[in-house]
C-alpha cells in the first residue's frame, strides 16, 4: 500500500526541497506521530519546528472547532475582537515600545512585511542580514536568506547584504587564546557592509538562534553590539523569532536573554503552535511613519479571526502550564545529556543551543572537524527506524547539524527517550561503519 502511496506521490506531487521521509503519517498527538501501520515515532522537530503545544492539543482543537463554526475568516477591511484581543496580549509579554500588531500567516509574509516597513519608514532600501540565514521563500525574504536557494532564479532583490554568522566552533576569528572573538568578526563584517552600501541601510534581519544556518547561538553581549552599531548607521533591528519566540529558548523571547529590544520583531511558528498564524510588532512611532507614507499590506488573510484566535490560546497555555520556565528547566536536561555524548563521542563535534531548541554536530573527528555527511544520513535513518524523527541541516562548510526541537509540553520520560534512541542510532551506525 505504501508502495502505491509513494508512486503516486512522485507522479502528481511537485517536488520542493530534499526528499520527504520514508513515512506515511495517518495522525499524530502530543509528542508523537502516527504512520499508516499505527508504528509511534517521537518527533523532536515539532512538525516544522512549530508545535510547541504538541500535536492536536484540546485547547487548540476547541478553539479551531469553535472558530470554524462560528467566526473563521473576513474581508480584509473587516475587524474582529479576536485580533484586537491578540494585538493587545502580545503588548503584554513585550517592552512597552513595541505596542503596534499586523496579525498575518506565515513566517515569510511577516518577515516581507517588516521589510518592506523598515524600508518605507527610513527611506532607504538595503537590507543586512546573516551568511547563513533563513527568513522565507517569497522574494524579499528570500533575497535576504543567504544559506541555501539563492541560484538559478535570476536577481535577488537588490540591496542585501550579508553578515558573517558567529559560529564559534568553526569561525577563524580567534582571540590568543583560542576563543571565539566575536567583537572583531563583527567589526569586520560591518566594515564590509560598510564598503558594500550603497549609501542606504534600511535594516537588519536576524534570528537570535540561526535554526536552518545550523543552530548558530548568538554569543552574549553580541545582540547589544549589533543594536548599537544599527543605531550607529540609523538602521532598524528586525528580529526575526519564528523558532524561538514564545518560551522555546527559556525566555518568553529570545531577545530578553540580552535585554536588547528591536524596532520591529517579526513571529510565526510557535505563534500558531503548527497552524498558520504570524504576527509582526513594532513601535508607534514606526507604524505612523509607514501609514503616513502608504504602507500596503492588504493580503488575503489579513486580520484573519481565526488565525487571533489560535494565537491566543496558544498564549494561553504557555502562561497557564508555565511553559516558559519547562522549557528552561527541560533544556537544561537536554544540554546535560547532548554535553555527555560530545565528551563520549569523537564523531559529536559540537552541542549547542539554548532551552527546547538545540544542536548537535556530527563531524569526522574533533581534531579536523571535517563534515560527515554520510554519518549524518546514516544516523537519521537508524534514529526513524527506532521510532524518533530527527532533522539535520546539512551545509557547505560545516558538518551535519541535528536540529532538536520537541515540543514544550513533552514529556521528561521521552525527551530523556529522544536522546536514548539518537544515542543508540549513533553507536550502532559506528559500529557497522567500515574501518
Amino acid at each position: 500500500m505504501d508502495d502505491t502511496f509513494w508512486d503516486e506521490a512522485d507522479r502528481l506531487l511537485i517536488r520542493y526541497g530534499t526528499g520527504f521521509t520514508p513515512r506515511v503519517i495517518e495522525r499524530a498527538a502530543g509528542a508523537h506521530v502516527f504512520d499508516r501501520q499505527g508504528r509511534p515515532i517521537l518527533d523532536f522537530t515539532s512538525g516544522q519546528m512549530s508545535s510547541i503545544l504538541g500535536h492536536a492539543h484540546p485547547d487548540i482543537v476547541a478553539t479551531v472547532s469553535s472558530a470554524v463554526a462560528t467566526l473563521n475568516h473576513l474581508y480584509s477591511g473587516m475587524l474582529s475582537t479576536p485580533v484586537l484581543e491578540l494585538a493587545g496580549r502580545l503588548a503584554a509579554t513585550l517592552p512597552a515600545t513595541l505596542g503596534k500588531t499586523l496579525l498575518l500567516t506565515t513566517g515569510a509574509e511577516a518577515n516581507e512585511a517588516a521589510i518592506k516597513m523598515a524600508k518605507l519608514s527610513t527611506g532607504r532600501y538595503e537590507i543586512v542580514s546573516f551568511d547563513r540565514s533563513w527568513h522565507g521563500m517569497t522574494q524579499g525574504a528570500a533575497s535576504a536568506t543567504f544559506s541555501a536557494g539563492r541560484r538559478g532564479y535570476g536577481p535577488p532583490t537588490p540591496g542585501n547584504l550579508a553578515l558573517p554568522a558567529p559560529n564559534a566552533y568553526r569561525s577563524p576569528f580567534r582571540s590568543s587564546d583560542g576563543s571565539h572573538d566575536w567583537e572583531a568578526e563583527l567589526a569586520y563584517g560591518f566594515a564590509l557592509v560598510d564598503q558594500q552600501s550603497a549609501g542606504s541601510l534600511a535594516a537588519c534581519l536576524i534570528e537570535p538562534v540561526l535554526s536552518s544556518g545550523g543552530i548558530i547561538d548568538l554569543p552574549p553581549g553580541y545582540l547589544r553590539r549589533l543594536k548599537d552599531m544599527c543605531d550607529e548607521r540609523g538602521m532598524l533591528l528586525i528580529l526575526d523569532e519564528a523558532q524561538t519566540g514564545l518560551g522555546r529558548t527559556g525566555t518568553m523571547y529570545a531577545f530578553e536573554r540580552d535585554g536588547v529590544t528591536p524596532d520591529i520583531l517579526t513571529l510565526s511558528k510557535t505563534l500558531g503552535s503548527g497552524l498558520p498564524v504570524a504576527a509582526v510588532v513594532t513601535t508607534a512611532e514606526i507604524e505612523q511613519l509607514c501609514h503616513e507614507r502608504g504602507f500596503l499590506f492588504y493580503t488575503t488573510h489579513v486580520s484573519d479571526p481565526l488565525a487571533a484566535s489560535v494565537a491566543l490560546t496558544v498564549l494561553d497555555v504557555i502562561d497557564r502550564d508555565d511553559l516558559v520556565v519547562r522549557a528552561a528547566r527541560l533544556g537544561a536536561q537536554l544540554s546535560e545529556r547532548l554535553l555527555a555524548l560530545r565528551d563520549t563521542y569523537e564523531v559529536v563535534g559540537d552541542v549547542r543551543g539554548r532551552g527546547l531548541l538545540q544542536g548537535v554536530e556530527l563531524v569526522r573527528d574533533k581534531r579536523s572537524k571535517a563534515p560527515a555527511d554520510a554519518l549524518g544520513s546514516a544516523v537519521t535513518s537508524a534514529c526513524l527506524e527506532r521510532g524518533l524523527h530527527m532533522n539535520i541541516v546539512q551545509l557547505p562548510g560545516m558538518g551535519g547539524i541535528f536540529r532538536i526541537a520537541p515540543p514544550l509540553t513533552i514529556g521528561e520520560d521521552d525527551l530523556h527517550a529522544g536522546v536514548d534512541i539518537l544515542e543508540a542510532s549513533l553507536k550502532a551506525v559506528l559500529d557497522t561503519a567500515p574501518r
